[in-house]
């Protein structure tokens, strides 16, 4: 299977925190899964970092390329598929990562409840 995790299961991943679910923690694991990361993702904790909101480690950027996950970009197709869902979820980090898994045909694994409105390719962990 092909998923995209979300940005809370990337922080508490990273963090090793013990909010991260026994679901997600397998999914992740399994090796027979391709997991992806989006540079959304990045971008959301970045900004969440410089605003003092969010602890990230210093050396995260140095390390996502060790990390055990594809990274997914941004592309022009993925920002105007966001900008043309249905109003259900107004954070636009959110929604990339909703067009992103649709466009690219993967799972998005969240803990995001409202996230699932959107049916198709979102698994609630």
């Amino acid at each position: 299977m092909r998923y995209l995790i979300d940005t809370h299961l990337l922080v508490w991943w990273l963090n090793n925190d013990t909010r991260l679910p026994a679901k997600a923690k397998r999914i992740i694991a399994d090796s027979d899964h391709d997991i992806a990361i989006s540079i959304a993702s990045v971008w959301e904790m970045s900004i969440k970092h410089a605003l003092g909101r969010l602890d990230v480690p210093d050396a995260f950027i140095a390390a996502i390329p060790a990390m055990p996950f594809a990274l997914l970009g941004i592309t022009p197709n993925h920002a105007w598929y966001s900008a043309h869902l249905p109003p259900l979820h107004k954070d636009p980090f959110d929604r990339l990562l909703v067009a992103q898994s649709r466009l690219e045909g993967r799972i998005l694994l969240t803990v995001d409840q409202t996230l699932p409105e959107y049916g198709q390719h979102i698994e609630l962990v």
